[in-house]
């Protein structure tokens, strides 16, 4: 099994950030503001070609947190944990604090 994922041409691989469930005094929150749309980019590819052969890079670096849409990406798992494959075009936006 392999432990680490290099992806290819324009491909993002994110570990996507699971929001917690309930507050620090124990609160239940529902399950609406439970979305699954940021993660942080664990991997990124080289980038795609253009039609005149220039390389074209991934806008995101591996470390940022991206927004992302509710559905998309092809889910992977190496070893215990679960990622998702994404084309760059794909990523939203990047999150700042």
């Amino acid at each position: 099994m392999a432990k680490r994922l290099i992806p290819s041409l324009n491909r993002v691989l994110i570990e996507k950030i699971v929001p917690p469930s309930r507050t620090n005094t124990g609160i239940l929150l529902p399950e609406a503001t439970s979305k699954l749309n940021s993660g942080k980019v664990v991997a990124v590819g080289p980038g795609s070609w253009d039609i005149n052969g220039k390389l074209v890079p991934v806008c995101v670096k591996e470390g940022d947190f991206v927004l992302l849409a509710e559905s998309g990406g092809t889910e992977v798992k190496l070893g215990e944990n679960k990622y998702h494959l994404y084309d760059d075009h794909d990523i939203l936006g990047t999150l700042h604090d």
